[in-house]
């Protein structure tokens, strides 16, 4: 009794692990393992892969209006107007909020169609969007665009509970 005791304990105890006990086609086996080609375990080929990554200048310089210290920087509270690949082919809206992530830095619009709220989030280095023009720039001082307000904060969600003070954003354009 004590000796299959100690063997059932041993059993459940161990970390061996066990034969599948059901069907052997339910068994997936391990993804073949890829070696690398030649030049990249020597460390050479890296170099036709970069300009892939890279960024390409327009794109740089959308970044640089989206960072804090450009001079001609784009603000929340700034009305934009963006041009994309797909639909919507046109978007234009107030800015709430910008999130700052190097190439993956995106900005929120928000717009009011047909008495519906409309937001969209758009990555300023896709590939879809095409252009980024300012419309009117929300403080500060620059030839672009028309002057507005200064907004004093740095994400706007409180627009999206009072579209009066939307309305009266963007009312600076008509």
């Amino acid at each position: 009794m004590l000796n299959a005791f100690r063997r059932c304990t041993q059993r459940l105890m161990s970390t061996a692990a066990q034969p599948y006990p059901f069907s052997k086609t339910a068994i997936i086996p391990p993804p073949p393992a890829v070696p690398a080609p030649e030049p990249a375990r020597v460390g050479k080929g890296l170099m036709s892969y970069l300009p892939q990554r890279l960024l390409s200048p327009e794109k740089l310089e959308l970044l640089a209006r989206f960072g804090k210290k450009h001079p001609e920087r784009i603000m929340p509270g700034s009305v934009l107007q963006v041009t994309t690949n797909h639909a919507p082919t046109l978007f234009t809206g107030v800015v709430l909020a910008i999130r700052r992530r190097g190439a993956d830095t995106s900005f929120l619009l928000r717009n009011v169609i047909n008495r519906t709220g409309v937001e969209v989030q758009f990555f300023v280095c896709s590939p879809h969007v095409k252009d980024i023009k300012v419309l009117m720039r929300a403080g500060g001082k620059g030839s672009e665009g028309r002057q507005g307000t200064r907004m004093r904060r740095a994400k706007l969600y409180y627009l999206r509970d009072s579209p009066d003070k939307m309305t009266a954003i963007s009312a600076g354009l008509r």
